[in-house]
């Protein structure tokens, strides 16, 4: 027998008659155990009562900035900005993605339109300020009803619809689902086909279970996520720039309460199953369509999404602009209004403007020693 092996022999079997299987008829053995469970007790408390109170710190800091309106049970929180007396363009739908809120779109393409158009920001159904409702709002279909439901509330006949990200699969469900309410369709980085594995990330797929999603979001999202904020920020946007202060100005810490936290990861955990349904269909699609894409995208794979739409949606428009990241709306927010001025009838030269966007990040690196632009698996 070898020593090591020899020594661990001796050592277990010293171990074992040393310290004999516990019983629930031992008295020391049950005080061990009731320790065991008061401090298991002990740590759910803490952890619980740590997430409540960030959650209500955050929403102190981070206050509502439009008004509220019930859509069938669920309470939404809503930017409606009337158009100018000059308005030259058609109302505006913004849908934000996954992890964000009204201010993600709101803060940089806002002031662009201010006076030309009329706009709608809206939190998601559970992001934000906005209520999840009684058992919908979990699907891309069902979004995009309550966004034509609110759309109907405001008196906005039809519009072009801004989809970002995880937004870019309600706005094309919208499409299909509201044909006659979507003036044009413009993708932002948008996550809207199925990829190979359909895999997310392990969280997201464990605080959509029913009951340990519950307890991972009142226990650990909080205090994990705060700590994880600025790095995945970072990737989010890489190789661009992250903007001066934009997790708080943009609200982005609404996410780690845990109802958010958890409606956010139901979202992301069905978006596979949902894209498998919906990407089928995108042929019957209509609507004028530009599809905004940066070739060192860290979230989704651009080769799959942006690609397959301008693929799948007859006559849809791919530009395509290297360098950048997954922010085009904050980044590139000019390219977004030529976007929105050629699917409202100008003649736009579009990849003149992503042109001048690539010269203005040509060199731009930011976190691409940490943020990993995997491309997608064959």
């Amino acid at each position: 027998m070898r020593p090591a092996l020899a020594l661990f022999f001796v050592t277990t079997r010293y171990s074992l008659f040393a310290f004999p299987p516990c019983s629930l008829t031992r008295p020391g053995c049950m005080n061990i155990l009731i320790l065991v469970l008061v401090l298991l007790i002990a740590i759910v408390l803490a952890l619980t009562g740590l997430t409540q109170a960030a959650a209500w710190l955050i929403e102190r800091g981070n206050a509502p900035v439009g008004d509220f309106t019930d859509i069938d049970g669920a309470r939404i929180h809503y930017v409606h900005v009337p158009a100018g007396s000059g308005a030259d363009l058609p109302p505006l739908v913004f849908i934000h993605g996954a992890s964000a809120n009204l201010k993600d779109q709101m803060l940089p393409l806002r002031p662009l339109f201010e006076g030309r158009a009329e706009m709608l920001f809206f939190d998601r159904p559970g992001h934000g300020w906005s209520g999840r409702g009684d058992g919908n709002n979990e699907t891309q279909k069902a979004q995009a009803a309550t966004i034509a439901a609110l759309m109907d509330r405001l008196g906005i006949r039809d519009a072009i619809i801004v989809g970002h990200s995880f937004g870019g699969s309600i706005a094309a469900a919208f499409a299909l689902e509201h044909p006659h309410k979507t003036r044009g369709l413009l993708f932002l980085s948008a996550a809207t086909h199925p990829w190979p594995g359909g895999d997310t990330s392990w969280y997201y797929s464990l605080s959509a279970r029913p009951v340990v999603g519950r307890l991972f979001a009142a226990m650990v999202a909080n205090p994990v996520g705060l700590m994880r904020i600025a790095a995945a920020t970072t990737c989010v946007f890489s190789p661009n720039k992250v903007p001066d202060s934009y997790v708080d100005e943009a609200s982005i810490k609404l996410v780690l309460r845990p109802r958010a936290f958890r409606a956010n990861a139901i979202d992301v955990e069905g978006l596979y199953r949902q894209v498998l349904a919906t990407a089928p269909r995108y042929h019957e699609i209509k609507a004028a369509t530009v599809v905004i894409s940066g070739d060192e995208d860290t979230v989704v794979y651009e080769e799959i999404h942006s690609i397959g739409l301008a693929r799948d949606i007859p006559g849809a428009e791919l530009v395509w602009v290297h360098n950048l990241g997954h922010k085009p709306d904050w980044v590139a927010p000019d390219l977004v209004l030529a976007a929105v001025e050629k699917l409202a009838g100008t003649d736009r030269d579009l990849r003149a403007a992503a042109q001048a966007v690539e010269a203005r990040i040509a060199n731009d690196a930011y976190g691409t020693d940490v943020c990993v632009n995997e491309k997608a698996p064959i």
